[in-house]
């Protein structure tokens, strides 16, 4: 009893059915912005060319707005409706329009392109050429809420909502880009993620208007409306096959990176040292780790090689690459960098590889240069400080346990003859010394007895 209570005020609470407009209503608002001609095309043309500004100028906020006006939703969600009520007329006028405006936008993307001197591909484009599963998912609850606010009264702001989810703009003007810019892969990309938009908010809407009991014309044979599901059904998983074989591929790639850096931070990180990059040479299965600073030990390394299984790792060989070794790859990077600039003659590019290269520079130095400082204040204090046998020098950063904050400071650990005691007055004046010698803003002295 409390079963069927709960059931039934589920399904009063979920029912659209009392809510829904005039069928004939909804049929014919939905008929007309079908129709591509006229204003409409203007209005498509210009979308296209505000979405492809947008997109050259790397402007979220502009290619927004571009989706807002965008009219491409009438003839997708008309194809919906022409096959859940089988009006094979309205889904032939709805496809020939679909085609006229997706080629019109794909020639005034390319136009814009060919036209533009912006020719760098920025983020907000490249994020269209690869789609996923995901994708699928959008387009199919983006479709759904569509059909849904169309067919129900209080449409509110979902229509424009859906234009923004579903971005049906910003892949066509991507595949202009392709075109006009002689990247085929970004061409393919771009229309595939404009496919699985349209094919999944079109399964959406005929599934709305079949649930919505929309009243439907009947097939000349079954045998023909049997062929159209078919069809359909068929269309469906085609479309999801590539974009669930490239999640998957993006799946394992993100777990991948997470279980290598959660590998580096256990068994490589130490004080003093600094992971620059890592790289794996798929063809070997070699797995190399640039570090510079405080050398990696080689039983460290052994040790954190015979414990790669436990990250999911168990494939790769450890290749740790340090010392003078790391001073090489560095100076291949640079020269690498220094002649992809002259080929590429780009100033850009010019700019990001300097700007790398003279980073990893300033870490190189920021890890050595104490090991310089120690070798050079080695004679000096023998002479200020007879008791001192050896001084350490090392940047330090202390993370407080009840805070946020970090302290940074040089640590200068110290050995002294015999284990001789230096007194609260050689420790501050060592302190002082070093500090000056060192020019560090904060530097602690640890003697060890």
């Amino acid at each position: 009893m409390e079963k069927m209570d709960f059931i039934s005020i589920a399904r009063r609470y979920f029912d659209i059915m009392p809510d829904k407009e005039n069928e004939q209503e909804i049929v014919s608002q939905i008929t007309k912005g079908v129709n591509f001609k006229g204003a409409n095309l203007w209005v498509l043309i210009f979308a296209i060319f505000i979405a492809s500004l947008g997109l050259n100028v790397n402007s979220t906020a502009v290619i927004i707005g571009a989706m807002l006006i965008s009219p491409l939703m009438g003839p997708i969600i008309g194809m919906g409706l022409a096959i859940g009520i089988n009006d094979l007329e309205l889904l032939k006028r709805a496809a020939r329009n679909f085609g006229v405006a997706t080629l019109i936008s794909i020639l005034t993307a390319t136009a814009y392109f060919l036209l533009t001197p912006l020719s760098e591909a920025q983020s907000e484009l490249l994020a269209r050429t690869s789609p996923t599963i995901y994708d699928v998912f959008i387009a199919t609850c983006g479709g759904a809420a569509g059909i849904i606010a169309l067919c129900t009264k209080g449409k509110g702001n979902v229509i424009p909502g859906v234009a923004i989810a579903t971005a049906l703009m910003p892949p066509l003007c991507t595949a202009g880009y392709g075109i006009a810019t002689g990247h085929p892969l970004y061409f393919l990309g771009a229309i595939y993620l404009f496919f699985i938009n349209t094919v999944f908010i079109s399964f959406a809407t005929f599934v709305g208007v079949r649930l919505m009991k929309f009243q439907r014309k009947e097939f000349i044979s079954v045998e023909t409306e049997k062929t159209s599901k078919r069809v359909m059904l068929s269309i469906v998983v085609l479309t999801c096959i590539p974009a669930v074989l490239m999640t998957v591929s993006i799946v394992r790639k993100s777990i991948f990176e997470t279980n290598l850096s959660k590998f580096i931070k256990a068994e490589l990180a130490q004080s003093g040292t600094q992971i620059l990059s890592n790289s794996v040479d798929e063809a070997t299965n070699t797995l190399s780790i640039v570090a510079v600073g405080k050398e990696i030990s080689k039983s460290k390394q052994k040790e954190a090689g015979s414990r790669l299984g436990f990250y999911g790792l168990a494939d790769y060989k450890l290749n740790v690459i340090q010392g003078e070794m790391s001073d090489s790859v560095m100076q291949e990077f640079s020269r690498k960098s220094r002649k992809d600039i002259s080929q590429g003659d780009n100033d850009q590019k010019l700019i990001e590889f300097s700007s790398q290269v003279t980073s990893l520079k300033t870490q190189l130095e920021h890890y050595t240069r104490y090991e310089r400082i120690g070798a050079d204040v080695r004679g000096e204090v023998s002479i200020l400080f007879p008791k001192v046998k050896s001084i350490a020098l090392s940047p330090v950063v202390e993370n407080m346990r009840d805070t946020v904050a970090t302290k940074r400071y040089v640590s200068a650990i110290v050995h002294t003859e015999n284990n001789r005691r230096l007194s609260v007055e050689e420790v501050e004046r060592l302190s002082t010394w070093l500090k000056e010698r060192v020019s560090a803003d904060s530097l602690v002295v640890v003697p060890i007895y």
